[in-house]
């Protein structure tokens, strides 16, 4: 699972270079993403634009990676494709997770927070 992973003041940013979040990664996906944001900023952007497909096993992962946050730091997602968004807004997941439409606009929502 290969990621990219940029630290802001207040905000590190994960962008995805899958395009899939499935059964066959949602592990390695989880392993990755805790290694990446244990130590960090209190805001951790998912950037999922190149993700064009999430399975029940991706967005179970998407969901653990908050739970490993912690109740002191924040999980948001940016850049969703049309197909991961619908899993989001049909599981009603869109109302857990804050949704920005581009990495920048969550990044610059960050530094003004």
């Amino acid at each position: 699972m290969q990621l990219q992973t940029q630290t802001r003041p207040k905000v590190i940013s994960v962008q995805v270079l899958e395009d899939r979040i499935d059964a066959a990664t949602a592990i390695q996906f989880k392993e990755r993403m805790r290694d990446v944001t244990k130590d960090g900023p209190a805001r951790v952007v998912l950037d999922l634009a190149r993700v064009q497909f999430l399975d029940s096993s991706g967005l179970g992962a998407v969901v653990a990676v908050k739970k490993l946050l912690g109740p002191d730091r924040v999980l948001e997602l940016s850049g969703l494709t049309p197909t991961v968004e619908k899993v989001f807004r049909l599981t009603r997941m869109d109302s857990i997770f804050t949704i920005h439409s581009t990495l920048e606009a969550a990044v610059s929502h960050a530094a003004s927070a």
